[in-house]
């Protein structure tokens, strides 16, 4: 009898892991066409209101995420990066770095209220909300500062002096923002009261870091990194990389998803590395999943787990776009 159990648990195991595994892939959704030619860069998702803002040379494209249709844009900006959504002021912030301003709109009307000029800063590229100072703050890569804005008044009230050349950051809620620099291959800890550098992590073997993702629970940030073609494990607690994972060629954006324990890392080779956390330290690939070449940049919809990328086709050996080939891909976890 005890064989008998044994073996039909034995059984029961071999027959549930093709599901696991199964229920771990991505496989693409839908495709939405979007107007415009510009360069792109950051997408942004605002989850009270539904709405996925996407970067795209000099207007932000707006698609709801649950109708998956184009329901606006922002247009006459002059070379954006990213947007900050603060669902408590019902405002959005754009990072013009052209202007080099921020320009702040209404998330409901999606009108611009106002332009905010940034003085001290040059190449604000990366921006976020800062929930635990209610502050807004731009990562500016000429300056290797962050420009500081209160969400409430519209304006510009500090500075913060980076070590390097700044690109993606994330806020952990309880007073600390963390940022990646990709100049110097380390990471900068910024208390977000005293708009102070409080501590500098070397992020090696992780060379020319460009986004960063937070677990918060385990205390652990995923850097990808695009010289060693890497993502790093960092715990927060101790400052030390236990763990670093290959990825595809020219990583920009990478994401966690604290629900399905994957993380997502979206390089420009037209793959995406998709990590299965398997405890605090413990990380393995599991699928790389074919997207588009240079689709780069991403968002995670926190909901439905789908996955959104920004990307155009470009004229072969160049950086030009070819005019009405913009559009967003979605992917969504396999059934």
């Amino acid at each position: 009898m005890k064989k008998n159990i044994l073996w039909f648990a034995i059984l029961a195991m071999f027959s549930l892991a093709p599901v696991c595994l199964k229920a771990q892939n991505y496989v693409p959704h839908s495709t939405i066409a979007l107007p415009g030619d510009g360069k792109y860069d950051y997408l942004s998702i605002d989850q009270v209101h539904r709405n996925l803002f996407i970067s795209h040379g000099n207007s932000v494209n707006i698609v709801n995420l649950d109708t998956e249709k184009p329901v606006g844009v922002i247009a006459d900006l002059q070379g954006i990066h990213g947007i900050a959504i603060d669902n408590k002021a019902n405002k959005g912030f754009i990072s013009d770095s052209k202007a080099n301003a921020v320009v702040v709109f209404d998330l409901v009307s999606f009108k611009k209220i106002k332009s905010i000029p940034l003085t001290g800063a040059e190449g604000c590229d990366a921006i976020m909300y800062d929930s635990y100072s209610d502050r807004i703050f731009t990562f500016n890569g000429e300056t290797s500062n962050a420009s500081v804005i209160n969400p409430v008044t519209l304006k510009q009230v500090g500075t913060v002096k980076l070590s390097g050349a700044p690109e993606f950051a994330i806020a952990d809620g309880k007073g600390k923002i963390y940022n990646n620099l990709e100049d110097k291959s380390s990471l900068d800890v910024i208390d977000s009261k005293t708009l102070k550098v409080i501590k500098n992590i070397p992020l090696a073997p992780c060379g020319g870091p460009t986004g960063l993702a937070l677990d918060g629970k385990n205390q652990r940030l995923f850097t990808v990194c695009r010289e060693n073609k890497g993502m790093s494990v960092l715990n927060i607690s101790t400052g030390k990389v236990i763990a670093t994972l290959p990825i595809g060629e020219g990583v920009d954006a990478v994401t966690y998803d604290a629900a399905t324990q994957l993380i997502f890392c979206s390089n420009g080779d037209g793959t995406t590395t998709i990590i299965k956390q398997k405890s605090a330290d413990e990380y393995s690939v599991v699928q790389t999943l074919k997207t588009q070449e240079r689709a780069k940049t991403m968002a995670l919809d926190a909901k439905t787990h789908k996955i959104y990328f920004s990307v155009a086709e470009f004229e072969k050996g160049t950086r030009n776009v070819v005019p009405g080939t913009f559009k967003l891909m979605i992917f969504k976890q396999q059934n």
